[in-house]
């Protein structure tokens, strides 16, 4: 394998859409594109006055969601956080997690190893 790997993170496939989400979100999860080992990049977007369908935790996973643009709401371990540009939101790997736009939309950037079978979905993380 090459000592770097170069992708624009626009131009891979939108997850949400695929899986029949693309009027809430758009998601991309480069991670093997990227030919990642040892830590894993996501970018998501959440279209204007959405809250995700679903929410998640991780078995082993710790993330780190920065707001790149527009704004919102997470609820972490059940506590409403408020989201603004370039806010970093670190969360462990037990805690739950769901997230709304606001009128301007919400673009996150995140980070953290997004290993297959590591994720434990939440259908109804707002009620």
């Amino acid at each position: 394998m090459s000592d770097y790997t170069h992708k624009n993170l626009l131009e891979t496939e939108d997850d949400a859409a695929k899986h029949g989400m693309g009027e809430i979100l758009e998601a991309h999860f480069p991670r093997e594109l990227l030919g990642c080992e040892q830590t894993g990049v996501s970018l998501q977007r959440i279209r204007p006055d959405q809250k995700m369908p679903f929410g998640h935790n991780h078995k082993t996973d710790e993330e780190i969601y920065v707001v790149l643009s527009g704004g919102g709401s997470a609820l972490v371990g059940g506590e409403q956080v408020a989201l603004a540009p370039m806010d970093a939101l670190r969360v462990a790997p037990d805690t739950k997690r769901a997230f709304a736009s606001g009128p301007d939309g919400l673009e996150l950037l995140v980070f953290g190893t997004h290993h297959d079978d590591d994720a434990v979905v939440d259908e109804s993380p707002w009620s």
